[in-house]
């Protein structure tokens, strides 16, 4: 940084850790698709926040010193959010993921935003801005042309499977963790660590009565390294931060960048990309940045 450059505002700062956390989910995507064919859901859900504990409890400690006595006093909401945003989400996506493919689960998963912002302006009356409302529709239709190449009345007139059914399931439960993440007093990395904790105390009766092969290829274990430190430490530490600072609404939009983002991953693996899917990636970038720009102040 030069001496004539400004340092980053906290803003910008709250967008970049929403723009990261989406980035490391599109990952978790891909990672978890080749995954999910060597072991299940429920054993990858249980045995990511088991690593993911490795490095959350003494991250924890580090970060936010003796305040877990403190974050134990909110403990029913904890075990609330990791049903939901722990156990839930992942378990959801990832059978969502057996029964159709990412593009079908991307569509559904893309009305995230606009349920967040419904849902959190009835439950906590988190107001919804003229500004937020451009912002999403932008987004929502950049998303649009992205998954479906152009063909935008294909969304509507599309048979729904099973697996979109799951990935409705996902969107629901992610909306409420959300939500009910605001609530919390406990700092983010604690609290995230707090969840990872109950969320493997309540698997774990379900893996030993099914038992756990753990004879996972070299790709498995590479993606569920990536999974478990990734998407699952740093997403969770990132998103629980950008929530309390910014909002759920305003929050919400950001998700609309994780098709983009899977999209660009897998431009990175081989598979194509057309001009379509780039002018898509263009507007919902275009609606984030048009949710999260600041007022214009009056000039004195």
């Amino acid at each position: 940084m030069t001496a004539t450059e400004p340092p980053a505002s906290p803003a910008r700062i709250n967008y970049l850790l929403l723009v990261l956390a989406n980035l490391f989910w599109a990952g978790n995507f891909i990672a978890g698709r080749l995954v999910v064919t060597e072991i299940t859901p429920l054993q990858l859900t249980w045995t990511r926040w088991l690593i993911a504990l490795i490095i959350l409890i003494p991250l924890a400690l580090r970060v936010d010193g003796r305040v877990w006595r403190a974050g134990l006093r909110e403990w029913p909401l904890h075990v609330c959010l990791a049903v939901l945003g722990v156990i839930g989400f992942n378990l959801f996506s990832y059978v969502a993921l057996q029964y159709t493919t990412s593009l079908d689960a991307a569509v559904v998963g893309s009305i995230n935003p606009a349920l967040i912002a419904v849902v959190a302006a009835i439950i906590i009356r988190e107001r919804i801005k003229p500004l937020n409302v451009l912002g999403l529709a932008v987004s929502l239709l950049g998303v649009l042309l992205v998954l479906t190449d152009g063909n935008l009345l294909g969304t509507f007139t599309a048979d729904y499977n099973l697996g979109e059914l799951y990935m409705l399931g996902a969107v629901t439960v992610w909306t409420f963790y959300s939500i009910l993440g605001r609530k919390l007093t406990t700092p983010p990395v604690t609290s995230t660590a707090i969840q990872a904790i109950m969320a493997v105390i309540i698997l774990t009766p379900f893996i030993a009565v099914g038992g756990f092969d753990v004879s996972l290829s070299a790709g498995g274990w590479t993606g569920l390294l990536y999974i478990a430190v990734f998407p699952s430490v740093l997403s969770f530490m990132f998103w629980n931060i950008a929530v309390r600072r910014v909002g759920a609404a305003r929050s919400g939009i950001f998700l609309n960048l994780l098709p983009v983002f899977t999209a660009l991953l897998g431009l990175l693996m081989g598979n194509g990309i057309s001009a379509v899917q780039l002018l898509g990636g263009g507007l919902v970038i275009l609606g984030v940045s048009v949710t999260v720009r600041p007022p214009r102040r009056a000039i004195v």
